[in-house]
Parts: structure tokens; C-alpha cells; sequence
């Protein structure tokens, strides 16, 4: 896995300038006595209710964040019994007014919402899903995964988890901002024009607002659409909006298959023939600069490395090394058969081939648990998210704060702390061990041409040295 550079992203992340934090009383702790008068609290008559809601100075806990934030999420927790409403987790839907922005059976489009009273920042996440490029395989989406493609069924509220959990303990750092999820049902990567016709039978209408963090096809629609957002926001005025994006699982490669076959069906089809069949079927469109770079080749900008150089908001990027999506398309299966010797060759030049179009970037998967170098997700964009800030007003970034990460794993599923593997046909779980031996791996031979002992070479791979 790897990590990026502060300049492009998947979903926006929209900081207003300052922020509010809103209790009303405190228990099973000491009111501090302040040197001076507090200044008056405040009420929000309008809305009925009569919480009071005070600023925070955290100058004085920069170069401590992680013991502030600890105390802060204990805070938090022993707040949640004495709130004076009742705490409701979940995202509730809403239909887009708009009649023409719709799904592609021409649904109404819409979003999930969380408002978070007090807070001045929003996550708006980008639902991702895979897509389709003809009528044929778009007909056989839509009656294998109608989600994707209607809003006739959607549920009318949504928890949220990861990024956009409301729990400190989960989401140390975003827990308390306002969410937005984005359901995908356009098929288009997020980057559809076209109406519904009578040869295409869907429509490819996306309108986005805002936007800011997603996986797969909501990863590349963060890179197409981050910079239209902060523009958009820019020209209705709203220039202390700070425009962010994180990419999750959108940095594909527009490589060769390791064997070509025919562009049947969206499994099948390589990359880049996908997208140049897609780009016109759905009408797409692509951020300006990069269409003015790639002029009459305009797929190139689906490319995550292509589009980057483009893109003027800052972006934190996060990418498997070795993507289970990019593999489907490249006609290698990590699991139900072994893995012959020219696939492993291929596979692992893959993971070098994709980490060498990162090394300007920061990068890292999975929310919790996986760790890049000792380094979290959570805490790794927490990192990035200061250093833009520091950046801006020249200070020096925090001691322990890492924004650049690169995994060094050679093969898939060497980090220890990768989620655990399934065979996709017994659904048993495999061991990194059992995972390798899966794919063809000859432990013996390896420790005969690295002239180790094979019991030595077993444990190194247990431990994802």
C-alpha cells in the first residue's frame, strides 16, 4: 500500500474556517475557575432548543494532539448521556429536487445526511460500484445489482462507519462532522452527461455538488470531479471554503492484461478499452485541464497518475498495491485455482509498476486496522489534514506525523495487518502461509535460492517480514 502528496482526492472535504464544539453540562469532574470572564453563551432561539455552544483555542495542545484528541473522545463519551436530545446516529435520506439529475432508470438521484450542529466541516462520501459500457452489460447490471442503478428501493436511513462513523472511537478525528453518502446509480464512474434514449435505454446524469471520499468508482470520480467542486464553490462565492479530497481504491492503471480476451463484458474487458467504449456511451466528462493535456485521448483521464498532475486541490490518495478490481481486469484471479508462474511474475511487477506512479503521493488503505510503517488511516490523514495546515501558515509539521507512506510488500497480503483472506468458492479463511502456497508459492525453493533455512523463511512470511 502506499500514501500522497497534498494536491487531489476522491471525495471533497469542505473545512469552514473555525469550529464550535456544543455541550451543556459536564459530570463527574471539577468546573476549572477561569482568570477572566467567560464571554456570554450563546442560544439558538430558532430552533427550539437551548444548547450552549462555546469556542476551543488548541494552540496550547499542537504539539500533543494525540493526548488532546484521547481526552477529547473521553469527553465526548461522557457527554453522550446528558445531551439534551436524543443522539441519533443515522443518515436520512433525501431526493434531489433537480428532475434531471436521476439514476440511471431515471429515478430520482439523492444523498444521505447527517447534520452535525456546532461543526463547520463536511465529508461527503462517493459511493463506488464498478459500471457498465453497452446496453447489454448495463441490462444485466441492472437485474444483478439494481442498486446501482435506481433509487426505488433505497433505505430511508443509513449508519455510517469508517470515515463517516458518528462513534470517537471509531473516527477519532471526523466523528463530529457533518456527513453526506452519495449513492452510485449512474454506472458512470461519476462522470456522466448523457439523457435517456431510446438506442441507450439509461441516463448518465451526474451533478454533483460537493464531494470528498469514496472507493472504486467513487475514488476516480473524487479525481474527476474535486476541482469542479472547489471552482463551483469559488464562484458562488464561498472562498473561505477550504476543498479537499481523499481517493480510496481509484488509482487503476491502464496496463496490458495478463492474457487479452474479447470486450464481452465489464470482468473481461481490459482498462482501457472499458473506458474508451464507457466515456462515450455515458457521455463523460473530465476535468478541463486534463482535457486540454490529453486532448482527443480525453480516457487518459480516468487514469488516477494521468489526471493527477492536473489537479489543483489537495488530494490524499489511498491504493491497494495490488487491487483486487485492478487484477480482475487484468485477468488474474488471486483465489479457486493456483497461481501459475508467469502470473506471479506479473503480479508482482503490478505492485512495482503502481508503486513507482506513486512516490510523490501518500498513500494507505482500510480505516482501523491497517497500518502503513506503524501508521493508521485515520492517523495518517489526520496528519495531512495539519500539514496543510501548517503549510499555510508556515509552521513546522507535528513531530510522528507521517504524510507520505509506501508499503514495501513484494506479493499481496505480505503486511501483517492486512484483512484476513477468504477463499472466494469454501469461504474459509487463509493465512498469509496458506494464502501463498494458494497461489503456487514454493517456500522450499525460495529458501534454497535465498540460502535460508525454510522454517526461517516461514516465519519471516508469518510476520509479513
Amino acid at each position: 500500500m502506499a500514501a500522497i502528496r497534498m494536491v487531489s482526492s476522491v471525495l471533497l472535504l469542505a473545512l469552514m474556517p473555525s469550529g464550535a464544539l456544543c455541550a451543556r453540562r459536564f459530570r463527574g469532574g471539577r468546573n476549572p475557575q477561569p482568570r477572566r470572564a467567560p464571554p456570554p453563551p450563546t442560544y439558538r432561539a430558532d430552533r427550539g432548543d437551548t444548547t450552549e455552544s462555546f469556542p476551543l483555542d488548541f494552540t496550547a495542545v499542537e504539539e500533543n494532539m494525540d493526548n488532546f484528541m484521547t481526552q477529547v473522545k473521553n469527553l465526548a463519551q461522557s457527554l453522550y448521556p446528558c445531551s439534551a436530545q436524543k443522539l441519533d446516529y443515522d443518515m436520512k435520506l433525501n431526493f434531489l429536487e433537480n428532475a434531471s439529475v436521476t439514476c440511471n432508470d431515471g429515478s430520482a438521484a439523492g444523498y444521505y445526511l447527517k447534520e452535525s450542529r456546532g461543526s463547520r466541516r463536511w465529508l461527503i462520501f462517493l459511493e463506488g460500484g464498478w459500471y457498465c459500457f453497452n446496453k447489454e452489460n448495463c441490462d444485466s447490471r441492472y437485474e444483478t445489482m439494481r442498486r446501482f442503478m435506481s433509487s426505488s428501493k433505497w433505505p430511508q436511513t443509513k449508519t455510517g462507519t469508517g470515515i463517516l462513523s458518528p462513534l470517537p472511537e471509531e473516527n477519532p478525528h471526523w466523528w463530529n462532522a457533518n456527513m453526506v453518502f452519495i449513492p452510485y446509480c449512474s454506472s458512470d464512474v461519476w462522470s456522466g452527461a448523457a439523457a435517456k434514449t431510446e438506442q441507450s435505454g439509461y441516463a448518465f446524469m451526474v451533478n454533483v455538488l460537493r464531494v470528498i471520499f469514496a472507493c472504486s468508482a467513487g475514488g476516480t470520480g473524487v479525481l474527476l470531479n474535486v476541482d469542479r467542486v472547489a471552482e463551483l464553490l469559488e464562484g458562488l462565492g464561498h472562498t473561505g471554503i477550504q476543498v479537499r479530497g481523499l481517493s480510496d481504491s481509484g488509482w487503476f492503471l491502464d496496463n496490458k492484461q495478463y492474457q487479452c480476451t474479447d470486450c464481452v463484458d465489464t470482468v473481461n474487458c481490459g482498462p482501457t478499452e472499458t473506458i474508451k467504449r464507457g466515456i462515450k456511451y455515458w457521455g463523460g466528462v473530465v476535468p478541463g485541464r486534463c482535457k486540454k493535456t490529453h486532448e482527443g485521448v480525453e480516457w487518459n483521464c480516468f487514469f488516477g497518475y494521468r489526471v493527477f498532475p492536473s489537479i489543483k486541490s489537495p488530494v490524499f490518495v489511498v491504493q491497494w498495491l495490488f487491487d483486487e478490481a485492478q487484477l480482475t481486469v487484468d485477468n488474474i484471479q488471486l483465489t479457486g485455482q493456483p497461481v501459475q508462474e508467469g502470473q506471479w511474475r506479473y503480479i508482482q511487477n503490478l505492485g512495482i509498476e503502481l508503486r513507482n506512479t506513486l512516490k510523490d503521493l501518500c498513500l494507505l488503505h482500510y480505516w482501523i486496522d491497517v497500518q502503513v510503517k506503524g501508521t493508521s488511516l485515520p492517523r495518517a490523514l489526520h496528519c495531512w489534514d495539519r500539514s496543510l495546515h501548517d503549510n499555510k501558515n508556515n509552521k513546522a509539521p507535528p513531530k510522528g506525523c507521517p504524510v507520505h507512506l509506501i508499503d514495501s510488500c513484494p506479493w499481496p497480503h505480505c503486511n501483517p495487518t492486512c484483512p484476513t483472506i477468504r477463499d472466494q468458492f469454501t469461504g474459509q479463511e487463509m493465512n498469509v502461509i496458506q494464502f501463498l502456497m494458494h497461489m503456487g508459492f514454493d517456500v522450499q525453493k525460495m529458501a534454497q535460492q535465498q540460502g535460508m533455512d525454510p522454517s526461517k523463511l516461514l516465519g519471516m512470511l508469518s510476520s509479513g517480514s
